[in-house]
């Protein structure tokens, strides 16, 4: 009877840990999505993964350290959306590496550094404080100023996604159409 009743609690006890577990995995209930994060401001949705969430929120919160305005932070997300989909790799095209695909061999740094994400993204920040009017720049040619892709167009793709990222991470938010930003 004991041995009964010590096999039914432990499948009781089973069944409740694989429950929490399945809601978790799922985002059920008060458990947080482990997939990633979603932002959604003035009606534009932004999903992002787990990496590119702590990334995105590294470098709009550099960018609030720094004093930067938010069009700073939105220029920086455009870059690393379209040179590493937010992410922080250890390959490129040829030495790049890193949030920005920074290469050692045109002077942003180390291997290291560039792959110390609060490195990379300071030294990115510098390199865009040093370009006149950045502020009233488009996103894709204050990007193609600090970088020189050889795609200067393709920041832009990703100018949308930028603002509402760095409006929901400053909470300060406007319009996409919004110079400003």
């Amino acid at each position: 009877m004991r041995m009964r009743g010590a096999v039914l609690g432990g499948l009781a006890a089973l069944t409740v840990v694989g429950g929490i577990f399945v809601a978790v995995e799922l985002g059920l209930g008060p458990f947080p999505d482990p997939e990633g994060c979603t932002a959604e401001v003035g009606g534009h949705t932004v999903s992002l993964s787990t990496e590119q969430s702590e990334n995105a929120a590294l470098i709009t919160a550099i960018a609030v350290r720094r004093g930067l305005p938010p069009r700073a932070a939105s220029i920086a997300l455009a870059t690393a959306y379209q040179e590493s989909k937010i992410e922080n790799i250890e390959h490129g095209d040829r030495d790049s590496l890193g949030l920005f695909q920074q290469r050692p061999s045109q002077g942003w740094g180390t291997e290291e550094e560039i792959l110390d994400p609060y490195y990379s993204t300071n030294a990115f920040y510098d390199a865009l404080e040093k370009v006149d009017g950045y502020q009233d720049m488009r996103i894709t040619e204050a990007a193609q100023t600090v970088q020189r892709s050889g795609f200067p167009e393709a920041y832009e793709d990703h100018a949308e996604d930028a603002r509402a990222l760095a409006s929901a991470l400053t909470g300060q938010s406007q319009g996409a159409s919004s110079p400003a930003w």
